[in-house]
C-alpha cells in the first residue's frame, strides 16, 4: 500500500500544486519538489506527536472536531483565499504540529528546498490543513481496503497508522527524511545542522540520535 504521504502527495499533483506555485510566486516544478519535501515532515511530525497517548489522543479530537468532512480542494481553495477558521488555519495547526520547533522546520524547508524562508513558511502553514483534512479523511470515511474507516476510528489506530508513516519516512530517506531527523531529533539548542542537509540526504537518519 503507498504510503499515506504518497497518496496524499499524488493527489496534489496537477492543479493543486500550480495554485500552491501561484501562491507562492514559484514555478510548478520547484512547487512539486517542495511539497514533496515538506509533507514528509508534517506527516512525520504529526507520527512523533501521535506516538504519545495524549499526543494520539489530541490529534484525534482535533480531526474529529475541526477536519472531518473536508474535501482536499475546497481546503485548499479556503487556505488560498485566506478563510479564517479553524480548518484552515494553518499557523495555528503548525504550532500544534512543531511546539517550539516551529522555525527549525521553516528553516529546514527554505534550506532543503532552495525556497525563501518566508516562502517556506507559507507553504507549511498551506499544506497543514491539507494533511488534517487528509488523515480526517482517511479516519473517517470508510475507504475499500485501508484499516481505518468510521467504524474503528479511534486514537490508538490513528497513533498505529502515523507511527509506521513516520518509519517509513524515515526509512526512505531522501530530503523528507532528512529533514524529519533534523528538525526533531536536535536537542533543542537551536543549531540547525542541516546545511548539508542534501548532501548527506538519508545519513542522517543513521546512528547520529
Amino acid at each position: 500500500m503507498a504510503s499515506l504521504t504518497h497518496d496524499l502527495a499524488s493527489q496534489l499533483q496537477g492543479a493543486p500544486v500550480q495554485q500552491v506555485a501561484q501562491q507562492l510566486g514559484i514555478d510548478p516544478a520547484q512547487a512539486s519538489s517542495a511539497v514533496g519535501a515538506a509533507l514528509p515532515l508534517l506527516m512525520g511530525a504529526l507520527g512523533r506527536n501521535a506516538s504519545q497517548p495524549e499526543g494520539a489522543q489530541a490529534l484525534f479530537g482535533a480531526l474529529q472536531k475541526d477536519h472531518a468532512g473536508g474535501d482536499l480542494g475546497s481546503v485548499l481553495g479556503a487556505v488560498l483565499g485566506g478563510g479564517q477558521s479553524r480548518q484552515t488555519d494553518g499557523a495555528g495547526i503548525l504550532g500544534h504540529i512543531f511546539g517550539g520547533n516551529q522555525e527549525r522546520a521553516q528553516a529546514g524547508v527554505a534550506q532543503a528546498t532552495g525556497l525563501q524562508s518566508g516562502q517556506a513558511g507559507q507553504l507549511l502553514k498551506i499544506l497543514a490543513p491539507i494533511v488534517m483534512a487528509y488523515l480526517a479523511k482517511r479516519m473517517f470515511q470508510q475507504r475499500e481496503g485501508t484499516q481505518a474507516g468510521a467504524a474503528n476510528a479511534d486514537p490508538d489506530v490513528l497513533s498505529g497508522i502515523l507511527g509506521q508513516e513516520q518509519q517509513e519516512i524515515r526509512q526512505q530517506g531522501g530530503p523528507g527524511g532528512g529533514l524529519l531527523g533534523a528538525v526533531l531529533d536536535q536537542d533543542g539548542d537551536g543549531q540547525l545542522g542541516i546545511g548539508d542537509l542534501m548532501k548527506i540526504g538519508g545519513g542522517l537518519l543513521g546512528g547520529r540520535r
